[in-house]
């Protein structure tokens, strides 16, 4: 669909390169864009802020799929690295005829920003020159606009093709996990990256930790706290289980998913292993200790169908440590169970939410 419907007047695009600004004929649209940082590391975000100004005497009406300003629904952007195009990873759309809602009205004379996180909507992961254009076939009736251009030393090495590995996940260099183990994202900044690649090494200690507990025999307080008195059986269980989250951190595929907006921590779908959603709560969470990020990846891992198909009874440390003493067949099939045991984590008062 396009929005030829919504266009009137001419259109002009002026982008902003590191201070300096082309000037904008007279009348019509004009877009700046403006990247926050020119020089990046591999672990910082993309972020550039778009305005759309409009230098008319008459109001200009804009699809907002068109723009940034609900939200990037399409490659609003062209980007290439070292003159190679740079694939979206975004969301792309069918959507019904567009209505009074679906369209933005600019004033004469008034602009409208918004800025845009570009790294979890593009491959901006290797390391090399970065040139972002907004594209001209999204707000009708433009010649090409000038660029502007970035430098990211990213965590992949520069000059390695995009076609190497899955394009719509984002690899972890070998030698950044242990033997065995691939670690790729989808929808995730370069930020959240560096944070998930730590929270998996996190929670890999926790569940080597766990099953090396385990395997001793020697079960006290730290066990009966999550799983109740000590049964032959339901300890079988469990060492199963840890048994087998150790060997999916270690040795499987794992793929994290970050375009979950809900307020929850994570979520599965416990038959599509080793992809795990993580969402808003998870983000705010540190990466050990209690309800932490690592702990939320080994509550999700156990509740795949192949690793220990653990079931959600309660949630938070108080509930799990009451289940553990009321209803332990319950404990032993709890996912929050096996991460506050996992976590090991003194404090009993903070809750999952």
């Amino acid at each position: 669909m396009n929005g030829n419907t919504y266009r009137s007047g001419a259109l002009t695009f002026t982008l902003l390169l590191g201070g300096a600004v082309q000037a904008a004929p007279t009348g019509g649209l004009v877009v700046e864009l403006t990247p926050a940082q020119q020089s990046l590391t591999g672990s910082q975000d993309v972020v550039v802020t778009v305005t759309i100004r409009n230098t008319a005497r008459t109001w200009q009406y804009l699809p907002k799929w068109q723009t940034p300003f609900a939200g990037v629904e399409a490659p609003l952007f062209d980007v290439t690295r070292d003159g190679l195009p740079v694939s979206y990873l975004g969301i792309q759309v069918k959507r019904a005829p567009p209505g009074s809602a679906d369209v933005i009205a600019l004033a004469p004379g008034a602009a409208r920003s918004s800025r845009v996180e570009l790294s979890a909507l593009y491959r901006m992961d290797i390391t090399g020159a970065y040139t972002i254009r907004y594209r001209t076939g999204r707000l009708q009736g433009a010649a090409p606009p000038p660029s502007a251009s970035i430098w990211i030393d990213g965590r992949l090495p520069r000059g390695m093709p995009e076609s190497s590995y899955d394009p719509v996940t984002q690899a972890v260099p070998a030698g950044t996990l242990p033997a065995g183990r691939a670690l790729t994202f989808n929808q995730c900044s370069n930020a959240q990256q560096d944070s998930i690649a730590a929270s998996v090494q996190a929670a890999q200690s926790m569940v080597q930790d766990g099953d090396a507990y385990l395997r001793a025999g020697a079960l006290a307080e730290r066990y009966t706290s999550w799983f109740g008195p000590l049964d032959e059986a339901r300890t079988a269980t469990v060492s199963r289980h840890f048994e087998a989250i150790r060997d999916a951190f270690a040795t499987r595929p794992i793929t994290v998913d970050c375009a979950c907006t809900k307020p929850w921590y994570a979520y599965v779908y416990p038959n599509q292993p080793y992809t795990i959603h993580v969402c808003k709560a998870f983000w705010t969470a540190p990466t050990t200790g209690t309800d932490s990020r690592g702990g939320t990846l080994v509550h999700e891992m156990s509740h795949f169908t192949v690793v220990a198909g653990t079931d959600d009874w309660p949630y938070g440390q108080t509930a799990a440590g009451a289940l553990a003493g009321s209803d332990p067949a319950r404990a032993v099939d709890n996912a929050d169970s096996h991460e506050y045991f996992g976590e090991n984590s003194p404090n009993r008062n903070l809750r999952r939410r």
